[in-house]
């Protein structure tokens, strides 16, 4: 039976998204002034399996399409802390990253050749600078966390990209760096926080735990349609099904980098929200 666990064809689902899709991609409305500020964005990333969904293949991209196409991207992985702050390598076609092993080896073949992001880059170290020291790692490409999302959202891969990482997962820090990062949505530079709504390996092996994760997802839903800020960072403590949900931080606090980035904490619409594989995709759009 073929499964995202088991495609017939690794990355078969990409691969017919980029041959409906691309020719749009390229027709895209660009940013302009007069658009007004972009929107924040927090993005569930699953790798590889997200190559494999048609579906999730089609939310990301229409998503995408609802919004003008940035100017450039600046995005915050789960999968790369470090302290201080750094910026992935700027120069055009930075090889990626392929951070996940166990998978067929086809999807470490896949490209993402994004263009040049100096001028990004060297904007984002201003707008962080002097609160936040900003380093440079010029051979770090983009993770899965970064290339897997844009792939469906921008497969014409025409956007400059930055990634940068989280200098610890304190929530309340991460809160604060999607503040400073707040400006940049006025220039036409989506800010993308990618994570997981919910990140539960443990239900795979035991299905009847996914009433942990719907809790959860639950719970997430209403502390964002009240814009409370507090329960959001103290979620280890507020939110029901946590330990379960989240038995590391790193794939939620991208949410408060994407929280921190609105002018409403209040205004989160979620644009995906389904569950796979027992864990909550939902994907939400700030203003």
């Amino acid at each position: 039976m073929t499964t995202l666990h088991t495609p017939r064809i690794p990355a078969g689902a990409y691969d017919d998204h980029l041959a409906r899709v691309l020719p749009i991609a390229r027709e895209q409305r660009p940013w302009v002034p007069g658009d007004g500020a972009l929107p924040s964005l927090f993005v569930s990333h699953g790798a590889p399996f997200t190559l494999d969904d048609p579906q999730w293949l089609d939310d990301l991209f229409t998503w995408a399409q609802s919004l003008p196409k940035p100017r450039a991207i600046v995005i915050i992985s789960a999968h790369w802390e470090d302290a201080p702050a750094a910026v992935s390598g700027a120069a055009a076609g930075t090889p990626l990253f392929y951070d996940f092993s166990g998978f067929h080896p086809r999807y470490k073949t896949l490209p993402y050749a994004t263009p040049d992001a100096t001028d990004l880059a060297h904007r984002l170290t201003v707008t962080l600078s002097p609160a936040t020291a900003v380093h440079e790692r010029p051979d770090r490409g983009l993770d899965h966390g970064a290339f897997i999302p844009l792939m469906a959202m921008y497969p014409a891969a025409d956007v400059p990209v930055v990634q940068l990482s989280m200098p610890s997962l304190d929530p309340a820090a991460l809160l604060q760096l999607g503040a400073r990062l707040r400006t940049l949505r006025d220039e036409g530079i989506l800010v993308i926080g990618s994570g997981f709504m919910t990140h539960s390996f443990a239900v795979f092996r035991r299905p009847d735990l996914v009433a942990h994760t719907e809790a959860f997802d639950e719970w997430a839903v209403d502390a964002l349609g009240r814009g409370d800020v507090d329960a959001l960072t103290d979620y280890r403590n507020k939110a029901p099904g946590a330990a379960v949900a989240h038995p590391t931080a790193d794939h939620y606090v991208p949410l408060l980098v994407a929280v921190g980035a609105a002018n409403d904490p209040a205004s989160a619409v979620s644009t995906i929200d389904r569950m796979v594989m027992g864990n909550s995709t939902r994907s939400v759009q700030l203003t």
